[in-house]
């Protein structure tokens, strides 16, 4: 039978939060006024949000995936830039073999600007040296400073000014060493001012039968060594007059070549003669091992 109800029971409170029952008689778990369906709203906004979660993540992958493709890129172009220049390194000390001779020390070399003041220098060249090894073509400590590189060849050549007044032998030392050992002497030849001293001046090429044929170690008036790094070579050039007349203080081009310089060698334009002359055939030098290392197209 169905319970009778008391008498002063009031019967179920309609603002007393919703129980579910439990039909198996567990206690009822109150859990506070009943949860509504999402409105549209709501579940628009939902969705919006969620989007915005996952756009934002998305972002965050792709900007990853481009800082470490950028990363990636640079550390692959930068070994190809090294393997470039390991390469033109290499095809550097190969040009005294590959290259001809007219165009390491052509007939005619144009100096634009070369001169004292900027003046313009036409040089000729009136010999030019078989290419041998190193065993009597510098003075005994100058061979000594360059042995740590080793000879591998040298080329020398000779020339004359448009006036005929001064001779200028200019060499190509190409060297056995790699590219640390050519930083390595040029930062001694740097730190120890080597390129100046006197008691290491480069000999000339005196060619019997032409106008430098008495352009002996006394003759030398200015000079210039420039030990590169880009290439196993060591570029120099030596000056003097073509009247075989001696010279009692040599000055080097560095100093010889200055504005306020005033000692006979810079006032007759040697320093610039052999300066000048040196830097064009290392251009050249440079421009051939270029070449050498283009891929095709």
């Amino acid at each position: 039978m169905p319970p009778t109800a008391h008498p002063h029971d009031p019967g179920p409170d309609p603002d007393a939060p919703f129980a579910w029952g439990d039909p198996a008689g567990r206690p009822v778990v109150s859990f506070g006024q009943p949860e509504m369906p999402e409105s549209y709203e709501e579940r628009a906004r939902a969705r919006r949000s969620r989007a915005r979660t996952a756009a934002a993540a998305a972002c965050v992958v792709l900007g990853v995936g481009l800082i470490g493709g950028a990363v990636t890129g640079s550390w692959l172009v930068g070994e190809s830039a090294e393997e470039r220049e390991r390469s033109a390194f290499t095809a550097a000390g190969e040009l005294w073999h590959n290259v001809p001779v007219d165009q390491l020390f052509p007939p005619t070399v144009q100096g634009t600007g070369a001169g004292p003041g900027g003046a313009d220098r036409t040089w000729t060249r009136i010999a030019v040296a078989p290419d041998t090894g190193c065993a009597d073509a510098f003075d005994p400590l100058l061979r000594k400073a360059l042995a740590p590189v080793g000879c591998e060849r040298l080329l020398r050549a000779t020339y004359t000014d448009a006036t005929r007044s001064h001779v200028t032998t200019v060499g190509l030392l190409f060297t056995k060493a790699d590219a640390p050992a050519m930083r390595s002497l040029d930062r001694q030849f740097d730190s120890e001012g080597l390129a100046e001293r006197t008691d290491l001046m480069p000999r000339p090429y005196a060619a019997k039968g032409t106008l430098a044929e008495d352009f002996g170690p006394r003759q030398r008036a200015s000079w210039t060594v420039s030990v590169l790094t880009d290439a196993p070579v060591v570029v120099y050039a030596v000056s003097g007059w073509a009247d075989a007349r001696t010279v009692d203080e040599p000055q080097p081009a560095a100093d010889a070549t200055r504005a306020e310089a005033t000692a006979d060698p810079a006032q007759a334009g040697l320093g610039h003669e052999a300066q000048g002359l040196a830097d064009r055939i290392e251009r050249a030098l440079r421009r051939h091992a270029a070449t050498a290392t283009e891929q095709p197209s």
